[in-house]
């Protein structure tokens, strides 16, 4: 194998391992992307459980004390 031979090989096998590096933060960039989508599907639910708490203990605190107060 001579040396121009050698230097095409490292050539083509940088070529390749760019393309792969390429794909890969694609791939990375696309799981990131869906992690924060469901970081904020999280932040949702947990800010719905949080009024609905409250508003099952105002309801639990106001219940008994007169018909005006009562949803």
């Amino acid at each position: 194998m001579g040396v121009t031979e050698r230097v095409w090989a490292a050539l083509t096998s940088m070529i390749k391992l760019e393309d792969k590096v390429a794909r890969q933060s694609d791939a990375l960039m696309a799981q990131q992307t869906k992690i924060e989508n469901l970081t904020e599907r999280v932040i949702r639910i947990e800010a719905q459980l949080e009024l609905l708490t409250g508003a099952a203990m105002v309801k639990k605190l106001t219940r008994g004390k007169g018909p005006d107060l009562l949803p």
